[in-house]
């Protein structure tokens, strides 16, 4: 037996609304209240006077439940019975019939800093890391329409997105081996903004920046992984130094042959190369004892 398959959800897609201006549909209910105002001053009294009216009370209460506004940066859903109608962007005073529902939704960027969240990366340690998004609305209906509430959406895709770039790759690497997240802050930030933009087109969002505002190591490990940190970097102070040491050895051997200067055998080779040694590499300064030669008996 096959189950059947469930239905994918179909995508929104905005589309512009047939709405007026709402200037015009002032000046129209004025002039329906002044004819209005007419007719019951009027010293004749019909029956059609009475009728024209009622109905140009209706018609002034029709249009008066028609307007909205809308600010820049700002649009409005225009829906009827639970049809998608359409979206309205131009700012100022609008009207649409009054049995239209109107939902506005704010186009405007908004910044949103995530909590710290905690997070296993590339290398299994835990690390704590927390973005800042600023996020904007493309197409309002995606937005009304294909999720619950966008907004809450936002924010769970934004941890969901933490998550997925923080494991993605270690926190740090000293032999700069690997992209890390504290060492590769470009690329990762990069990724970051690609990977919410996939998230969220499905509501209608776009994402213009991205960053990550607290990165470290979680404290149940900060204190070692700091003594990890002050090794590694001990050792890779010591390899360039050693590298360095051997170099400037090298260099005075081949100096001392090529000018001639003294000529010294195979034993005094060697102890000429630890003497140097021992004086690059050192921690402390080193004290020069001078061999004058030995006295005669």
């Amino acid at each position: 037996m096959t189950s059947p398959s469930s239905p994918s959800l179909k995508a929104s897609r905005e589309s512009a609304a047939l709405t007026s201006s709402g200037y015009l549909m002032l000046a129209a209910m004025l002039a329906v209240a002044v004819i209005a105002v007419v007719l019951v001053l009027s010293p004749a009294k019909t029956g059609a006077t009475f009728v024209v009216t009622v109905l140009c009370v209706l018609l002034f209460i029709l249009i008066a439940k028609g307007f909205y506004m809308l600010q820049p940066n700002q649009a409005a859903v225009i829906t009827m019975f639970g049809s998608y109608m359409g979206s309205d962007r131009a700012t100022g005073l609008r009207w649409v019939w009054p049995w239209m529902g109107k939902h506005k939704l704010s186009l405007r960027a908004n910044n949103v800093i995530s909590d710290r969240i905690k997070v296993n990366d590339l290398r299994g340690n835990p690390i704590e890391v927390a973005a800042q998004v600023v996020w904007r609305v493309t197409d309002t209906a995606q937005a009304l329409f294909d999720v619950d509430d966008y907004r809450a959406f936002v924010n769970v895709q934004i941890e969901a997105a933490v998550r997925t770039i923080g494991s993605r790759y270690p926190y740090d690497d000293y032999e700069h081996h690997e992209v890390t997240l504290r060492g590769n802050n470009e690329q990762v930030r990069s990724e970051l903004r690609t990977e919410l933009i996939n998230r969220l087109q499905v509501a209608g969002i776009t994402v213009d920046e991205s960053n990550f505002t607290h990165l470290a190591y979680a404290s149940e490990i900060a204190g070692a992984m700091l003594r990890r940190q002050q090794a590694q970097a001990v050792v890779a102070a010591r390899k360039a130094l050693v590298e360095g040491a051997v170099g400037m050895v090298e260099m005075a051997l081949d100096m001392l042959s090529t000018k001639k200067l003294v000529e010294l055998d195979a034993e005094r080779r060697a102890t000429l190369v630890s003497n140097l040694m021992v004086v690059l590499c050192s921690e402390r300064d080193t004290q020069p004892i001078v061999n004058a030669g030995t006295s005669a008996p």
